[in-house]
């Protein structure tokens, strides 16, 4: 019967395909999750300066390679609970400018005690995600200070980028996989230390790559023993 045989073949054939190794499905990595780090900074709030203090180092290292003068503007990208701000404050001086963006209301209402706690009439502080933030000027530097989940947002760099003017100069600084050798035991630090600040692990193997996707050049300095990152670059000039 040849129906039968047919239907014998097709059952030998899903056996076999039933034996056969199957490849392994892989989903994309997940991107950043705003409403889980709202949640993750909700609760570090208190405890952020505390827990950012073993990286001042970077901080200063990131804010001297912006290499700021007098009457500048520069955006302070995701600037928490604003320890940055003072520092740009003084290299931008009394007639410069500083804008902090940040969406964490608990993280914001620490930025605004700290600016009128150093008196800051020339900075402006914007409560909104990134991406939505209305900046109202073109800026000659910005400074992307440990925020993995801002730099794996096209949107989010898109809008600060597009509010620097032509040769502004860009420094971002953050947690990385280390390289290989001894990264087993770096990334002992790197992960729990990233679990507590991002809200997604994609990227972290290259967390500058869409900041030099759309800025073209970007050096890249490793830092901590290839544990961090120290990152620059130029609007290009048109």
């Amino acid at each position: 019967d040849a129906d039968a045989d047919a239907d014998a073949d097709a059952d030998a054939d899903a056996d076999a395909d039933a034996m056969m190794p199957r490849k392994k499905r892989t989903s994309p990595p997940a991107g950043p999750d705003r409403a889980a780090a709202l949640e993750q900074y909700r609760r570090r709030a208190a405890v952020y300066d505390w827990e950012l203090a073993a990286f001042e180092p970077l901080r200063q290292a990131a804010i001297e390679a912006l290499a700021l003068r007098p009457g500048q503007t520069v955006i302070d990208v995701g600037c928490g609970t604003g320890l940055s701000l003072p520092l740009l404050q003084r290299a931008v001086g009394a007639r410069g400018g500083v804008i902090g963006i940040e969406q964490s209301p608990e993280m914001m209402a620490l930025a605004r005690q700290r600016v009128a706690a150093h008196g800051g009439r020339q900075v402006r502080l914007v409560e909104a995600p990134v991406e939505l933030a209305h900046i109202d000027a073109q800026a000659d530097a910005a400074l992307f200070h440990f925020t993995h989940d801002i730099q794996q947002t096209p949107a989010a760099v898109a809008n600060v980028l597009g509010h620097l003017k032509p040769g502004a100069r860009v420094v971002a600084t953050g947690l990385k996989w280390a390289d290989p050798g001894l990264a087993w035991a770096i990334n002992l630090f790197v992960l729990p230390a990233a679990l507590r600040s991002v809200s997604s692990l994609a990227g972290l193997e290259a967390p500058w790559a869409l900041l030099q996707q759309q800025l073209g050049a970007l050096e890249v300095e490793p830092r901590l023993l290839g544990a961090a990152y120290l990152a620059r670059g130029v609007v290009a000039r048109t």
